[in-house]
């Protein structure tokens, strides 16, 4: 059984193993920089398979007028299982006050995109807005 968790920081080991299966070498290779990353967030939310960790979404912002989804991912082994939609619904929920989410993703990862959409997420093209990134 999956269940979902609200700031239950995972171990070093824990991201570690989540973030490799991603493939995300950007933080693994700077696993300090991960665990603070993840430590200052204003909310963490993870997924559990007992004690194995198989997703996590963290959300950074002040959480009233801005609230920014970051790293959303669920291990291989455990994808098109409702896991990611089922964090990012509990990460919206929690923050229905907030006016703007954001959040980015690689517009060549087809899946991610066909995903985000299917959740209900819109490009900022499509409401009258652009993105800039420094």
């Amino acid at each position: 059984m999956i269940t979902i968790e609200t700031n239950r920081i995972p171990c070093r080991d824990d991201l570690l193993e989540l973030y490799a299966d991603a493939g995300w070498t950007a933080y693994t290779d700077h696993l300090d920089r991960l665990e603070r990353g993840v430590a200052h967030s204003l909310a963490v939310y993870t997924a559990w398979e007992g004690e194995t960790l198989v997703g996590l979404l963290r959300a950074v912002g002040d959480g009233e007028t801005i609230l920014y989804l970051q790293d959303l991912l669920v291990r291989s082994s455990h994808r098109r299982r409702g896991i990611g939609r089922g964090l990012l619904e509990r990460v919206t929920a929690d923050y229905l006050q907030v006016r703007q989410k954001v959040l980015l993703t690689d517009a060549a990862d087809r899946r991610a995109l066909d995903f985000y959409r299917a959740c209900g997420w819109r490009g900022a093209e499509e409401l009258g807005c652009t993105a800039l990134l420094g």
